[in-house]
């Protein structure tokens, strides 16, 4: 998982990422392509 900065460039990326608040924290996470994962705070 990768800690970023802006995860809006990350989630353009591949159509099946989605952007998750969990816990004051944001995430993406995609079921198809795992390598998507990123979190941000």
């Amino acid at each position: 998982m990768k800690i970023r900065h802006s995860l809006k460039s990350i989630r353009g990326r591949h159509r099946d990422n989605q952007l998750v608040r969990r816990k004051g924290r944001i995430y993406i996470i995609n079921k198809t392509q795992k390598r998507y994962k990123a979190r941000q705070g």
